[in-house]
């Protein structure tokens, strides 16, 4: 019989006949692999692991180690959730049901308005199925073949995304599991008694394909695990996310909140969240100007030729709210979706010269989205936010430092604020022409001047294809938080496209016109994003030097009132945030209260403070450290201020 050579990640190359399936392989290496694994990724695509083997190929074992496994084991795990709610419910019918990053959901169809009962109802049935251990069998299809199947069925969803696949370029498939049957591109577990463990999470609307005109589906959310620990520990982890949850530390701390009234997606700053956003700002502003940075400003909206050849409209034009058009003028208007067009025109507004390079513009710049409703979540998704947006103008010879000086400076900013835990992503071009500008060659030096400058500067990555930005490739920085959660924040990119686009130019030491290069990048990402996150990473609990409020003067009674206030007076004059508490209130009733509002120091201050000349001082979560003088407290907070310690113990 024919052989093939399969390569393993290793390195190591092994020869097996033709036709062998990804699970004979894996069982061949050893029992226990062939146990563990879920699928096989070959040539940089994902299989079922019965998948047969006729070329040479490089292959790599996914098992739930492995986020790709992840995905394979929740996609199943949605599959197995239609079963069963398609048991329970007869008359269901499905919208769509994907892995997400943490488990899986389905959008059903039914009548019946789901409950917290039914939830428990579809885990048990999901289990007995699973139990049965029922293989997940592929099935292709032709187009007309599989839109006879579902309208025999009277499934329109699935009736309608078959009828806008082009299956001269998709593969319609379905797969099949015991007597269910569902439309999807896979791939699948081996069989379904590899779920083990199931937690059906909440019930939310959704509308089909995200539209408001549309039907308003039920969605279940939930996760599943191999072994019962690793749930109990999501389980838990959720938990704590939950007392974490910025929207509503948000609304407790009052930093900031989202009116109906003003529109969805539209955050609004209260004083606390202001003074926590300028903070920010600030210490940002304050590293870049001590790198060269020089700052500048630009309108909210412009000119909409300006985006059409940038690229962002009508590309994006779906995720943009719409032109704005006056009645007497042809012009049109656009809220600014991105800020680097108008710091093109910034740097084409004289002529450059070699000696000027590098340039380095930054703008906390607003953007605005038009997201869809049912996407909106708090700080993390909005329609209008700021991004700390530098768009850097080098010649070639100066790009591969300025990208390392980047990258130290996301990773100052990342230290700084605690998050010790990140990986890197360098996001590159697939093989799509049509998602991206500029020429190729251009492309592939970008890419090859990313990927060193990552390794110069020792970073932890992957490569991931088909994730690039249209006009060029990126780093992408991806945090974790306290609760272990990734969040993808930081990016670096390198643009050949958009020079051309704006026809940038300097002149040369050779008298003669050159390209600069562009190098975008933000290290929060969005502002917005970035202290929603930074909420739930700290639990509300910010570092001193972050608090919107570092310190609480608190009188035990009236007649100390005039004390606290010399106090208070006497940190203002160091430009330290205080709030006195001029409450009527009892001691203990107060120190509860600014416990709640996890401000890092009280300063209680009685007869025995006044007459000293001193302070009974408190921190937060810790409780009374002891008297000092004012003096003393004032020396000790400036330095701990200025070493801008992210702990909060």
């Amino acid at each position: 019989m024919e052989s093939i050579k399969i390569r393993f990640p290793d390195g190591n190359q092994k020869e097996f006949n033709k036709g062998i399936t990804g699970y004979e392989i894996a069982e061949s290496i050893s029992p226990r692999l062939a146990q563990e694994v879920l699928a096989v990724k070959t040539n940089g695509c994902i299989k079922d692991l019965h998948s047969k083997f006729n070329e040479d190929a490089s292959v790599k074992f996914l098992t739930f180690d492995d986020a790709e496994g992840k995905e394979v084991y929740w996609h199943s795990s949605s599959h197995l959730m239609a079963h069963a709610v398609k048991e329970i419910f007869p008359e269901a019918k499905f919208g769509v049901g994907p892995a997400i990053d943490a488990g899986f959901y389905y959008d059903i169809d039914i009548e019946h308005q789901l409950t917290e009962d039914d939830l428990f109802k579809i885990e048990l049935r999901m289990l007995e199925i699973a139990k049965k251990d029922e293989k997940f069998n592929r099935q292709e299809l032709s187009k007309s073949e599989a839109l006879e199947f579902w309208n025999k069925r009277g499934d329109q969803y699935k009736l309608e995304i078959i009828s806008g696949l082009d299956e001269s370029s998709e593969t319609i498939s379905f797969y099949h599991e015991g007597n269910f049957t569902d439309l999807c591109t896979g791939p699948h577990l081996p069989s379904a008694g590899k779920i083990k463990f199931v937690k059906l999470l909440n019930i939310s609307g959704s509308y089909w394909r995200g539209d408001e005109k549309n039907k308003q589906l039920q969605r279940i959310y939930g996760v599943s695990f191999p072994k019962k620990k690793m749930l109990d520990d999501h389980l838990f982890a959720l938990e704590e996310a939950k007392k974490r949850d910025h929207r509503k530390l948000g609304k407790e701390l009052e930093l900031f909140f989202i009116s109906p009234k003003i529109g969805q997606g539209l955050p609004v700053w209260l004083p606390k969240g202001a003074i926590l956003r300028e903070t920010l700002e600030n210490f940002l502003k304050d590293e870049q100007r001590k790198r060269g940075y020089l700052p500048v400003i630009t309108p909210h909206i412009g000119n909409i030729n300006l985006y059409k050849t940038s690229g962002h409209y009508p590309y994006y034009k779906e995720s943009q709210f719409p032109p704005i058009k006056f009645a007497d003028s042809e012009e049109e208007y656009l809220l600014k979706p991105m800020n680097c067009p108008h710091h093109f025109q910034i740097y084409a507004s004289k002529p450059r010269s070699y000696r000027d390079l590098p340039i380095r513009y930054a703008e906390f710049g607003t953007v605005y989205r038009y997201e869809q409703s049912g996407e909106l979540n708090g700080l993390t998704r909005v329609r209008c936010f700021a991004v700390d947006d530098s768009h850097m103008f080098v010649r070639e010879d100066q790009l591969k430092q300025e990208l390392c000086d980047v990258i130290d400076l996301i990773q100052f900013v990342f230290s700084t604020m605690g998050f010790k835990d990140f990986t890197t992503q360098l996001s590159f071009r697939d093989e799509n022409v049509e998602k991206y500008g500029g020429d190729i060659s251009l492309w592939e030096k970008a890419q090859q001047e990313i990927k060193e400058a990552a390794e110069l500067m020792n970073l932890k990555y992957n490569i991931a294809e088909g994730e690039a930005a249209f006009y060029g490739p990126k780093i992408d920085f991806m945090v974790k938080d306290a609760l272990g959660r990734q969040w993808q924040l930081g990016t670096v990119q390198i643009d050949y496209v958009m020079p051309e686009r704006f026809d940038l130019e300097y002149v040369g030491s050779d008298g003669q016109k050159h390209r600069p290069v562009v190098i975008h990048r933000a290290p929060f990402g969005s502002l917005e994003r970035f202290i929603g996150v930074l909420i739930e990473h700290f639990a509300g609990n910010f570092p001193l030097w972050l608090a919107p409020v570092q310190v609480a003067v608190l009188p035990v009674s009236q007649n100390f009132i005039e004390y606290a206030s010399t106090v208070a007076n006497a940190l203002k004059n160091y430009d330290i945030r205080v709030n006195l508490d001029e409450r009527s209130e009892k001691i203990g009733y107060k120190i509860r209260d600014w416990e709640t509002q996890k401000v890092p120091y009280m300063l209680v201050v009685g007869e025995k403070e006044q007459s000293a000349g001193a302070v009974s001082v408190r921190k937060h979560k810790k409780g009374d450290i002891g008297i000092l003088s004012l003096s003393e407290f004032i020396d000790k907070i400036k330095e701990e201020i200025s070493t801008k310690e992210s702990s909060t113990n």
